[in-house]
């Protein structure tokens, strides 16, 4: 959704018109330096509790300051030490004055920008689950609701079977589930820092509690478990290990990979006039030709996950290439690309909620497609008839080769449009020795899906429900609103 912005500036446009709210304010200024100086206060009140001497009156002044960052003060600090860590380290001790010696106490500025960042990814997992647990719901609905719909199958996006409509949705949904399980072992599996001094052998902690390491190993655990983590990551250099970041990208790349899938499938489908996404009354398909129709939301979604999976290469590189216990290398970029990431992801799961939410079925262009193609599909059907009636497989096969290929012919040189004549010139042939009766019983969309609408079935009931009702709650309850 369009926001308004200065407009002599750059703007991003995942801030002015694709991202939720929420996902904004997770990566805003505001939440990454309040989340800095929640983790100075956790480290002191842990350190006090190991038995350093840091008084109450200390603990809270850092406490009532947390949001109280003066960005004015910060930029002054930073262009004279040219060192945003000490500048935000100096703004608020400027504002807690009394708490201002205990600020940073023992540790490095990876303690506060690599445990920032892996709070922030793992609140970001959870929005993002949350997308991906609706969208799972309502493409679920939309599976259930077509599930005996019979359509025509594609290979190589040329007519093949008879499908369901319910089961080439459950297909997108089952990509979404591995995702979605994915997601949970992400979310199970990522570690915090902790506090770990400077390149990870936490020295400095060992100097301030007198070399008592059972003080500083409790003080990492304490710290971690403060701030939700059930332990910190066993070793760290300078940083975590960047393999952390690799495996979040790659589970958000899947997503959209699997968002990609769908929304090319939908385009192709669109082109055939069979399904559509949402088309607003008043929408502009082109400034120049009233009449189309452009699916735009799913270019969308192709678009954007197509910038997610550039991603993918960044994070490998990044952890590849940190020399040592760490380099600096990776720091610009990652300012900029796990925010995209994450934002990214979030635009294209939105999206894709709308876009399920207002699929439109064609039936009669489907119904339309399908008779037109229905006297090929049923061929495979007609040589086991024969067969059954005591005739030669190859021969029958033969025989249906050159009746369909003669047919085609007529189709592609001619023109002609009468896919009956597939059927009468197999009626026709004496060693087909189908009646008409019989050949009309196999022209039946019903009989050629197979087990289509009992897979739908099985899958949601066995595979997806229960995803779904564990996961009610984060659940979204109405539309996406999303304005395109």
């Amino acid at each position: 959704m369009a926001t308004n912005h200065d407009h002599n500036t750059y703007s991003s446009p995942l801030s002015s018109r694709y991202c939720s709210k929420e996902m904004l304010q997770l990566f805003s200024d505001n939440k990454k330096y309040s989340t800095f100086r929640l983790l100075w206060l956790t480290l002191a009140k842990a350190q006090k509790e190991l038995g350093l001497q840091i008084s109450d009156e200390q603990i809270i002044d850092l406490e009532n300051n947390i949001h109280n960052i003066d960005y004015d003060y910060v930029a002054q600090k930073e262009r004279e030490l040219k060192h945003d860590v000490m500048a935000h380290i100096h703004a608020y001790g400027h504002v807690a004055p009394k708490g201002a010696p205990i600020i940073h106490l023992g540790a490095t500025s990876a303690y506060v920008l690599d445990n920032t960042d892996i709070i922030i990814q793992r609140e970001g997992l959870n929005i993002i689950k949350g997308h991906l647990a609706t969208l799972m719901d309502r493409m679920a609905k939309f599976a259930q609701e077509h599930a005996a719909t019979p359509t025509l199958g594609y290979t190589h996006f040329q007519s093949a079977q008879i499908t369901t409509i319910g089961k080439r949705a459950s297909l997108w949904l089952q990509d979404l589930m591995l995702d979605f399980h994915d997601l949970e072992y992400t979310l199970d599996k990522i570690q915090f820092r902790g506090a770990k001094g400077t390149i990870g052998t936490q020295a400095s902690f060992m100097e301030l509690f007198q070399n008592d390491s059972s003080k500083v190993k409790k003080l990492d655990t304490m710290v971690a478990n403060k701030l939700g983590f059930d332990a910190s990551i066993p070793l760290s250099g300078q940083t975590y290990t960047r393999k952390q970041d690799t495996n979040t990208i790659n589970l958000l790349a899947s997503i959209a990979s699997s968002l990609h899938k769908m929304a090319t499938d939908i385009r192709l489908l669109a082109h055939t006039k069979e399904l559509e996404e949402p088309f607003g009354s008043n929408q502009v398909g082109s400034s120049a030709m009233a009449y189309k129709r452009n699916p735009i939301r799913c270019e969308r979604v192709c678009s954007l996950s197509r910038l997610v999976l550039t991603q993918v290469m960044n994070a490998h590189m990044n952890h590849s290439l940190q020399w040592l216990e760490r380099s600096l290398d990776d720091s610009a970029n990652r300012r900029i690309y796990i925010a995209e990431t994450f934002l990214l992801v979030d635009a294209v799961l939105t999206l894709s909620i709308n876009i399920v939410e207002g699929l439109k079925v064609y039936p009669k262009v489907i119904e339309s497609r399908i008779n037109t193609e229905l006297p090929f599909l049923i061929t495979e059907s007609v040589i086991m008839a024969c067969v059954k009636k005591g005739g030669d497989r190859q021969i029958i096969h033969e025989r249906i080769r050159q009746a369909s290929m003669e047919t085609v012919q007529g189709i592609k040189l001619h023109g002609e449009s009468d896919t009956g004549k597939l059927i009468n010139l197999l009626l026709s042939d004496p060693i087909i020795n189908l009646s008409k009766e019989e050949m009309d019983s196999l022209l039946n969309p019903l009989l050629l899906t197979g087990r289509s609408e009992e897979q739908v079935h099985d899958f949601l009931s066995q595979h997806i429900s229960p995803i779904l009702e564990g996961n009610r709650g984060i659940i979204g309850d109405g539309s996406t609103n999303i304005v395109i």
